[in-house]
């Protein structure tokens, strides 16, 4: 299946759906009994493996139990959550942005999977936000109307093909996923980026700081639990997220390219995401080709 024709059916900033190739290429050659996300958002990485057939077996988690309710949705009855996001869509015609927000305040009461999607699709850069209180409080892209019901519809039958009957999604605190890694397994994780989900700025439902990442990654390297994750990176001058310490995993730099939000002020300040791979993978020098052609990058990687 071409990178392109994968479902996408769950738009989220951040998602990792153009990186999925680049990341599942450090999946070692041999046989595992399941991939587990334990950070899953859009699940662009399972979606992508699923694709592929590269696992048997699947774990959505995330700590969004909306989210992860609109996932269970999607695997086990696609057809109902389109049909409600497609009335939810006409429901915006006369009067989009009070419509928005009407749908806004209705999820933040009943946490209907299906107002989430009809949210992230419709909101700002697809770009999810929290308030304190736990509610969502991003404001409407004024610019689109979001994804069309029948593109929608199509992504989720596509997703409920890839994953029905081998994927199980659940809410969970992705500490309690690591505890249960159990041999077999390979995780691909995607936690909030440093800076992302504290302060005035909080981006994601529950945050992940750098201490809590370090300590669970050390359970995986003790349970011999080969992983990736992504975690820091940077964008022109602007930084984000510490390096995690040398010894946990090894460190690749991809580049992403021309940021979007560079091209829109006109700048051509590139994306760097790093890639942390556990030291139970080894590296491939094939990865030469995902990442910058910069000496002191090459120079991290193959030394």
């Amino acid at each position: 299946m071409l990178a392109n024709s994968i479902p996408h059916p769950i738009p989220y900033q951040g998602s990792k759906r153009r990186l999925a190739s680049a990341i599942l290429s450090q999946v070692p050659d041999r046989e595992f009994a399941r991939l587990v996300e334990p950070f899953a958002g859009s699940a662009a990485v399972t979606l992508a493996a699923a694709s592929k057939n590269l696992f048997p077996m699947f774990v959505i988690g995330d700590a969004l139990e909306p989210l992860v309710g609109l996932w269970r949705a999607i695997i086990k009855d696609p057809t109902t959550i389109g049909e409600t996001y497609e009335m939810l869509w006409f429901r915006e015609r006369k009067s989009p942005i009070d419509a928005y927000y009407e749908v806004r305040s209705e999820f933040n009461r009943d946490k209907d999977p299906a107002k989430l999607l009809y949210l992230l699709a419709r909101c700002v850069k697809n770009a999810v936000r929290f308030n304190p209180s736990g509610e969502f409080n991003q404001s409407p892209d004024k610019r689109r109307t979001g994804t069309k019901p029948e593109t929608m519809k199509q992504s989720l039958r596509q997703a409920h093909k890839l994953l029905t009957g081998r994927c199980e999604a659940v809410t969970s605190d992705f500490s309690v996923l690591f505890r249960n890694a159990q041999s077999g397994d390979f995780f691909y994780l995607d936690p909030p980026y440093q800076g992302t989900s504290e302060g005035r700025d909080s981006r994601y439902i529950a945050g992940v700081s750098r201490e809590q990442m370090i300590d669970a990654l050390k359970i995986l390297n003790q349970k011999d639990i080969p992983f990736v994750l992504s975690y820091d990176g940077h964008c022109g001058g602007k930084i984000y997220g510490e390096a995690l310490p040398t010894g946990l995993a090894h460190r690749i730099l991809l580049d992403v390219g021309r940021s979007s939000q560079a091209t829109l002020n006109g700048r051509d300040d590139a994306t760097v995401e790093s890639l942390y791979v556990s030291n139970s993978i080894p590296l491939k020098r094939t990865n030469r080709k995902l990442c910058l052609a910069d000496f002191a990058i090459q120079r991290e990687l193959f030394a």
